[in-house]
């Protein structure tokens, strides 16, 4: 079983298809725990890249949850509130029993919001690259919204 386990994953990873999530939170939550049982230093390494976090803070993170695919969420919501790893794994570790919405509500991720919704549907990438281009944080495009330059 373990050996088919792990020639899904490796065959999932040729074809690039382990780093998008098009299913709910569990789901996705799923597959980065397979991925990281097939490959955790590589696991952590992708974390540290895509979030901008240290390799010793990435496990420290791992070390304090109940899963791999826990750390990758609370480097996520931490990105997605603008609250630091600390805190995330703080509330994390005070309220996981209740899910991950309530903990996203306790970091200030309104019900509601595009992160909120986000969350619910697991609408997250996982690629190991900087999250800059691809992350959910909020940022609309405020009062000027779809006016060019110059125009009133």
């Amino acid at each position: 079983m373990r050996r088919f386990v792990l020639v899904v994953v490796i065959g999932l990873a040729l074809f690039g298809l382990t780093s998008v999530a098009h299913a709910d939170l569990d789901a996705f939550l799923s597959n980065l725990n397979v991925q990281a049982q097939a490959d955790l230093p590589g696991f952590k390494a992708k974390l540290s890249a895509q979030f901008g976090v240290p390799i010793p803070t990435v496990e420290t993170i791992i070390a304090q949850v109940r899963l791999p695919g826990d750390a990758f969420l609370c480097l996520q919501l931490g990105q997605m509130a603008r609250k630091p790893p600390e805190r995330v794994v703080q509330t994390y570790q005070r309220s996981h029993g209740k899910g991950w919405g309530v903990i996203a509500k306790e970091l200030g991720i309104k019900p509601g919001s595009p992160e909120f919704h986000a969350l619910k549907r697991g609408d997250f990438t996982f690629t190991g690259e900087p999250s800059g281009a691809n992350s959910n944080t909020g940022k609309g495009k405020g009062k000027a919204k779809g006016k060019e330059k110059g125009q009133p």
